[in-house]
C-alpha cells in the first residue's frame, strides 16, 4: 500500500506526536507512507517525523481556509498517487474523505476525541460512510465512537495510540525534607483545566500541616496570560512555574514525584500515560481512558472535572503521605506495561493492515 497520512497540523503535542511510532508499524510491514499537514502551526512535530525518515508535506495556510486546504490536498494526492488515505482529527478527516471520494481512494480515519463539538459531531455522523474503516485511539474512544457516530462493528477497530518504552527515564522516590514536585505536560488551553488546578493549589496553600510542594506545568498556549494572572492573584509564585514548551518530556517527568491531569475531557491522554511509564502516580479528572488507567488508591486518584474542592482535597491526601507516592507510581508503571506494551501496539497495527488488505483501492 501507498498511504497518504493526512493530519491537521505539525503542532507539538496531541495527535501529531505519535505519528512516527504509528507509521513505523506501517512501514515495517512494507508499506510506503508520507505525511500531509494542512497547516504548520508551531511546527514542533515536524522534526520528529523527518528524523524518523518520513517525507512531510506542509501547506502554508491557516486553520479555517478549508476550500484552499481542500484544493491543496487534492493536488498533493494527485501528484503522490496513494492507494489509501489515512486521516487524523476532524478537519483532516472531512477533507481527506472528500478527496478520497473524488479520486476513488479508500479512506481510513482515526478518532481521537471522546467529546466532539456539536458541528463536528453532526458532520462526522453525516460522513461516517465516507471512511471505509474507523480507528479509535483507545478502548474508551472506540466505545464512544461506536455510539456517538453510529459506526458498525465491522468498520471500527481499536489501536491504542501509546506504547510504553522500557528505556524511558524513571522517577525517584521522594526523600524526607524534599519539596514534593508536581508536574503536568500539556497545551495551556481551557480544556486542560489548569485554572482549576491553580485554584486548588491556592486552597492547599492555606493548610499549614502539608509539606512544601511545587507545580511545574510544561506547555504553551492561549491560556498563559490567564494562568499567570491567577498565580499573581493568589500569591503562587513560589508554588507554580510555567516554563513553556518542553522538548524532552521523558526527562521532565523523571524529575517529578506526582503527575496531575485536571482536564475537562480527554481521549487517550498520552501525557498521563507517559507519566505512568516514568513511574509516577496520577491525579486526574475522571475522563476518557484515564477512567480505566488511573485506579483509585492503586495507580493514582480520580476526581470530577472542574471541581476545585475535590481536586484540592485529593491533592492534600496525596501530599500528606509523600512516602507512598513511589510505590503507587510503580503500580502505574506496571499497568501501562501490561496494557500498552510495544508488542501489543505492533499487533494492533498489523491487525488493521490485515483488514485494509481486504479493501481494494
Amino acid at each position: 500500500m501507498r498511504i497518504a497520512y493526512v493530519i491537521n497540523s505539525t503542532e507539538g503535542g496531541g495527535a501529531a506526536f505519535p505519528v512516527p511510532a504509528i507509521t513505523r508499524v506501517l512501514r515495517q510491514a512494507g508499506h510506503e507512507v508520507a505525511v500531509f499537514a494542512l497547516t504548520r502551526r508551531d511546527g514542533r512535530a515536524e522534526k520528529p517525523m523527518r528524523d524518523a525518515g518520513l517525507e512531510v508535506f506542509i501547506r502554508e495556510g491557516g486553520r479555517k481556509d478549508h476550500l484552499a486546504a481542500f484544493f491543496w490536498l487534492q493536488k498533493q494526492i494527485a501528484l503522490w498517487r496513494p492507494t489509501h488515505i489515512w486521516t487524523s482529527l476532524t478537519r483532516a478527516t472531512l477533507l481527506g474523505q472528500s478527496v478520497g471520494q473524488k479520486r476513488g481512494i479508500p479512506v481510513i480515519s482515526w478518532q481521537h476525541s471522546a467529546k466532539l463539538r456539536p458541528p463536528n459531531d453532526t458532520l462526522l455522523r453525516l460522513r461516517r460512510n465516507a471512511s471505509c474503516l474507523w480507528i479509535g485511539d483507545s478502548d474508551y474512544v472506540t466505545q464512544v465512537t461506536r455510539t456517538q457516530l453510529g459506526i458498525p462493528a465491522d468498520r471500527l477497530m481499536c489501536w491504542p495510540i501509546f506504547h510504553a518504552r522500557a528505556s524511558a527515564p524513571q522517577s525517584h522516590p521522594w526523600q524526607a525534607g524534599e519539596t514534593i514536585r508536581l508536574g503536568s505536560v500539556g497545551r495551556l488551553h481551557p480544556v486542560k483545566g489548569y485554572d482549576t488546578l491553580c485554584l486548588a493549589l491556592a486552597q492547599l496553600k492555606q493548610k499549614d500541616a502539608l509539606p512544601p510542594f511545587h507545580l511545574t506545568i510544561a506547555g504553551e498556549g492561549e491560556e498563559r496570560a490567564k494562568l499567570e494572572a491567577l498565580v499573581r492573584l493568589h500569591g503562587l509564585h513560589n508554588e507554580v512555574s510555567l516554563p513553556g514548551f518542553c522538548s524532552d518530556t521523558g526527562a521532565f517527568l523523571a524529575e517529578q514525584h506526582l503527575y496531575l491531569q485536571p482536564s475537562h475531557w480527554e481521549g487517550f491522554c498520552m501525557a498521563a500515560h507517559e507519566a505512568m511509564q516514568a513511574g509516577l502516580p496520577v491525579i486526574s479528572s475522571a475522563v476518557g481512558e484515564l477512567t480505566r488507567s488511573v485506579q483509585p488508591g492503586v495507580t493514582g486518584w480520580t476526581v470530577p472535572p472542574r471541581n476545585t474542592e475535590a481536586l484540592s482535597a485529593c491533592l492534600a491526601q496525596a501530599l500528606a503521605r509523600p512516602e507512598t507516592l513511589h510505590q503507587m507510581g510503580q503500580a502505574a508503571r506496571s499497568y501501562v506495561f501490561s496494557h500498552f506494551n510495544e508488542d501489543a501496539f505492533t499487533k494492533a497495527g498489523q491487525a488493521i493492515l490485515a483488514r485494509l488488505a481486504q479493501i481494494a483501492p
